[in-house]
């Protein structure tokens, strides 16, 4: 695996865990020479996850769409960026450039962007893994909810078997890459 697109959001959150977690991912990230894939913003935890990466002498690669880049305030010292004109192609491109993904915390973006690439997994389009870091119990909800729509006969695969789950980010990377087969 050699590169990662991460989904997180454009705020920092309430809770301080949410930034001390992104931040274990990136340094684990980098420690294992893994490319940073993300959004390109350089607010909240997004900013947070590039900053981070490159203070580690890491490689990140940002995509963000044009009508963003002065609104999500773009990243100026990226390894890479790539401007598209709209949220498809970034989410597209999110994926193109990745082995795999993981969401971090985040609001309905991030989970535009982690649903986006489950859907293309289910549909045979990649067969990329992907991930949530459960950071302090963030996406338990979501987890319930999936639970019961794979109950009611709505999404046909198991959750393990579509999005890896753990609290910690190593783990989390040493399941993503096992499944990389």
């Amino acid at each position: 695996m050699t590169s990662i697109s991460v989904f997180c959001g454009a705020n920092t959150g309430h809770r301080p865990e949410y930034k001390a977690a992104a931040l274990d991912l990136v340094e684990a990230m980098v420690k294992r020479d893994i490319t940073l894939v993300y959004g390109g913003g350089n607010i909240g935890l997004m900013g947070h996850i590039a900053n981070h990466a490159l203070s580690l002498s890491g490689r990140v690669v940002g995509v963000i769409p044009q009508m963003m880049v002065d609104l999500e305030k773009a990243h100026e010292s990226l390894t890479e960026m790539h401007i598209v004109d709209t949220m498809h192609e970034r989410k597209q491109m999110l994926c193109d450039l990745s082995d795999g993904c993981i969401a971090l915390p985040g609001g309905t973006g991030t989970l535009d962007e982690l649903f986006e690439y489950i859907v293309l997994l289910q549909v045979g389009a990649h067969d990329k893994p992907s991930g949530l870091l459960n950071v302090s119990g963030y996406f338990d909800h979501l987890l319930k909810f999936m639970d019961h729509a794979n109950a009611e006969g709505y999404v046909t695969q198991s959750l393990p078997d579509i999005l890896s789950v753990d609290e910690k980010p190593e783990p989390l990377l040493d399941t993503l890459i096992t499944r990389m087969g």
